[in-house]
């Protein structure tokens, strides 16, 4: 499992971790698919996540790099698109492996219950790639056996709405097995799987729903059945403070339902360490001999979106940081960051975000943003962190429970729905949502739901996956969502410096690159180029697995 094939047909790469006399204990298994959790996943993590997840969708944007996905225009060369495909079906292709080789090399001594539940683990990493695959592509190839496809350039994609009931058994099966309680920490639980399903059935809702606009009500009642059974019954809590979801060290917390474990072991490992904060730190200043993400930046749009922003004209808003959310995703000049180290002319000091004046400027991210390598008790250096990705957290599941109650009505005001969603608010320092006049609760809207995504998992590589969730069964309100964002150069200013207290933000007037064009000839992303050279079957219409 050391290695990564460099397409989706090749055999798996294997070594002694493959060997038949490796699975002979519980140690053994569990060594033999703890890679499950981090290498196999490490191309899509290191820039394909962000690109796909946050460029994509408008929540960040970079002035100089990644402009294919910035711009929208990703096409079949693009390289962050041939990569996240690549590290999907390498995840099914380890995950397959492993599978096989527990059931025809696990010895005696292991215990049924572990043998069960690893195979599990690798029916549930299968079924999150393929989530990946048939949201980003559509119709792709369902493959169980890889040694079954060696070669075979006539393999042929399968439609979605096959793919979306694969990913369905494939959840439920591992729901059934995985334990109450992690055995090891950060192994997934019943309650990861069971999450997955209330994040599943929520967007095969739009899949499968029939009229206008309309989403499957079997599948919302499905959705809302399981988010409330991982709220209730998992243990999982919010943590009070949501910027201490992204202060070190907050592996495997008691919110996090399913992490990407990242190990740091020294500056020469690599691949299952974390790469992706070298390329959205802003400076070396407070990096580790990386720091490449200078021109990375919240977008205009997704300032606006913030609570205690207010527009002034067409061209600016100003305001401050009333969501707690804000300052912990983003860094807005004269913010100070005291968890971060920062190298200054004559020596050092806590990170007090730099203003630099003109006519453009940059919003850099924070989330995953840990500092140097006394910020993180040494275990940190160049592209290497031993931090986690989030892929679940229990926030997700308040905010699903609103969204399946809500439904295909216009608005709800469901006690439970509003108090699941105001649960989210105030833990971001925010009034529980009601009427300004009457101070009575406020029914919810899709909207309202939307704009609360997008701001509780800004670079978290989720808000693209939000939009096809809505395209599914909305897609023109998908592309109106898309082409009013403005990606635009803008610049930020404190009223004061350091420890502003309100800022403005007004667009840069030359650049008129600030908007996108997003149809149906761009939305999915196209199969990379040298897939289907290899296999241009995968030009043929899908058929149902």
């Amino acid at each position: 499992m050391m290695g990564c094939s460099k397409n989706f047909l090749e055999r798996p790469p294997t070594d002694q971790l493959t060997d038949g006399s490796f699975y002979q204990n519980d140690d053994q298994l569990y060594a033999g698919t703890q890679l499950l959790y981090s290498k196999v996943w490490f191309d899509y993590n290191d820039k394909a996540s962000f690109n796909l997840g946050d460029f994509r969708a408008g929540t960040v944007y970079s002035m100089w790099n990644y402009q294919d996905n910035v711009r929208f225009n990703t096409n079949g060369n693009t390289i962050d698109n041939g990569s996240a495909w690549r590290s999907f079906y390498n995840v099914i292709a380890q995950s397959n492996l492993a599978i096989s080789n527990i059931n025809t090399y696990a010895g005696p001594d292991v215990t049924p219950a572990v043998k069960e539940q690893t195979i599990a683990e690798a029916r549930f990493m299968r079924a999150t790639a393929y989530r990946f695959l048939v949201m980003n592509w559509g119709a792709v190839p369902i493959i169980e056996d890889n040694l079954k496809h060696l070669g075979d350039t006539g393999i042929t994609r399968n439609t979605v709405p096959s793919v979306w009931r694969f990913i369905t058994r494939e959840y439920r099966a591992a729901a059934e097995i995985l334990p109450l309680s992690p055995p090891r920490p950060g192994r997934i639980t019943r309650w990861a799987a069971e999450g997955m399903l209330a994040r599943t059935y929520l967007v095969r809702a739009g899949v499968e729903g029939t009229g206008a606009n309309g989403r499957k009500q079997e599948f919302l009642d499905s959705a809302k059945y399981f988010a409330e059974r991982v709220i209730t019954m998992s243990g999982a809590q919010l943590l009070g403070n949501y910027a201490d979801l992204f202060l070190f060290p907050y592996d495997n917390n008691k919110e996090s339902l399913f992490e990407l474990q990242w190990v740091y072991s020294g500056p020469n490992a690599w691949g299952t360490q974390n790469s992706a904060p070298a390329y959205f730190t802003y400076s070396g200043d407070i990096a580790n001999g990386d720091g490449w993400g200078g021109d990375v930046s919240a977008t205009f749009w997704m300032l606006a979106n913030y609570e205690g922003m207010v527009k002034r004209g067409d061209t600016a808003i100003a305001g401050r940081t009333l969501d707690q959310r804000l300052k912990a995703t983003f860094m807005l000049p004269g913010a100070s960051y005291p968890e971060i180290t920062q190298s200054i002319n004559g020596g050092e000091q806590k990170l007090i975000f730099p203003y630099v004046t003109g006519d453009f400027n940059f919003v850099s991210v924070k989330k995953y943003v840990v500092g140097k390598a006394k910020d993180v008790d040494g275990q940190a250096a160049s592209q290497r962190y031993g931090h986690d990705t989030y892929m679940l957290r229990l926030a997700e599941m308040y905010l699903i429970y609103a969204e399946a109650t809500l439904g295909n009505n216009a608005q709800t005001d469901d006690a439970k729905a509003l108090e699941y969603f105001n649960r989210i608010r105030t833990r971001a320092g925010l009034p529980r949502l009601e009427d300004p006049v009457t101070h009575t609760p406020m029914p919810i809207t899709q909207d309202i739901i939307q704009k609360e995504r997008f701001i509780e998992f800004a670079m978290e590589g989720q808000a693209w996956y939000d939009l096809v969730s809505l395209h599914y069964y909305n897609p023109e309100k998908a592309y109106a969502i898309l082409e009013a964002q403005d990606r635009g150069l803008f610049r930020a200013v404190p009223d004061v410096f350091p420890n502003p207290t309100q800022w403005l933000f007004e667009i840069t007037t030359w650049d008129n690159n600030r908007h996108i064009v997003a149809n149906a000839g761009n939305f999915q992303l196209p199969i990379p180029s040298p897939e289907l050279a290899q296999a241009p079957n995968l030009n043929k219409e899908p058929v149902d697995y």
